[in-house]
C-alpha cells in the first residue's frame, strides 16, 4: 500500500555519539523523502561530531572517531538538510523521542532556527508498540517478511521504516492512510517540547512537567519566581527547551505590555 501524501514525508534515522540529546551528535543522517508523486529522494551524511564517540555509540553502529574526522560537520549541510525537511511531514523509529530531539538540537547549534513543531511526525515505532510491541527488526520481520539485514546502518534503519509504516497500513485496517490521523496516533504526551519538560495541560496551557513546579503553568512560574527562566537557561536543558521557553516569556510579557 503506498501512501496517500498531500505533501513531501521524510523519513529519517541517526547514529549518534551517544544518547544524551544535550550533549551528544549527529555522526550519520540519512533521509529518504517521499514526495505525493512517488517519487523518492535518498541522502545519507556521515559526519564529523566534533564530540567523542562512546563506546556504547560505536558498539552499535561501528562509526569510529577515526573514520569521520575528516567529514563535514552538521554546520557544513545544514542548510542542505533544511531543504529536505522544510515544507515536509516527518517519519522515524523512535524519533519522537530522540532522532528529531537530536536534530533540532544540531539545527539550532547551527543557527537555523527550523520550527518542526510545525510539521506532522510519524512515529513507526510509537504505532508498532501500539499494535504489537516489538523492536525495528521484528517489525521489518512481521509487518514485511524479511530479515533486517545491516540493522542500526542509518541508511538501513531509514528504508526499513518506510518498508515498516506501510506494511502497518496493510495490515490494520483501522489505521487510516493519512499523515494527520498517523501523526495522532504516533503522539504520546502533549509535549510542548521535544523533551518532555514541558507539556500541555487539558486546557492547552503550557507547564512545567518536572521538580517542585511540576504541573505548574510556565507563565505562573516565570511571574511568581523571575528567576526561574535564567536558571533554566544556564541550566544543562536542550536547546529547543530553552526556546519554548523563551517564546512563552516573550509572550507573556508582550500580553502584560498590552494590557497596561
Amino acid at each position: 500500500m503506498e501512501l496517500k501524501l498531500k505533501k513531501p514525508i521524510v523519513f529519517f534515522d541517526i547514529e549518534a555519539t551517544g544518547l544524551d540529546v544535550v550533549n551528544d551528535r549527529i555522526v550519520e543522517i540519512s533521509i529518504l523523502k517521499v514526495h505525493p508523486n512517488g517519487k523518492e529522494e535518498k541522502q545519507t551524511f556521515r559526519l564529523n561530531p566534533e564530540h567523542p564517540i562512546s563506546k556504547e555509540a560505536f558498539d552499535i553502529h561501528g562509526i569510529s572517531d577515526e573514520s569521520v574526522k575528516d567529514k563535514p560537520k552538521f554546520a557544513d549541510i545544514a542548510k542542505e538538510l533544511l531543504n529536505y525537511f522544510q515544507g515536509s511531514d516527518i517519519a522515524g523509529y523512535n524519533s519522537i523521542k530522540f532522532d528529531v530531539p537530536m536534530l533540532a538540537e544540531e539545527f539550532l547549534r547551527a543557527d537555523i532556527d527550523f520550527d518542526i513543531k510545525k510539521s506532522k511526525l510519524i512515529d513507526s515505532q510509537v504505532i508498532f508498540f501500539k499494535m504489537e510491541q516489538r523492536t525495528l527488526s521484528a517489525a521489518y520481520k512481521f509487518y514485511c517478511g524479511k530479515d533486517l539485514d545491516n540493522a542500526h546502518g542509518a541508511e538501513a534503519d531509514t528504508y526499513a521504516t518506510y518498508e515498516v509504516l506501510k506494511g502497518q497500513l496493510e495490515k490494520y485496517s483501522e489505521l487510516k492512510n493519512d499523515i494527520t490521523e498517523l501523526a495522532k496516533i504516533s503522539e504520546q504526551n502533549q509535549n510542548a517540547d521535544f523533551a518532555g519538560r514541558i507539556i500541555f495541560n487539558d486546557k492547552g496551557v503550557e507547564c512545567i512537567n518536572f521538580g517542585k513546579h511540576k504541573g505548574t503553568p510556565v507563565a505562573e512560574v516565570l511571574s511568581k519566581e523571575p528567576g526561574f527562566y535564567n536558571w533554566m537557561m544556564h541550566g544543562d536543558f536542550p536547546r529547543y527547551t530553552k526556546k519554548v521557553m523563551t517564546m512563552i516569556k516573550l509572550r507573556e510579557a508582550f500580553a502584560n505590555i498590552k494590557m497596561k
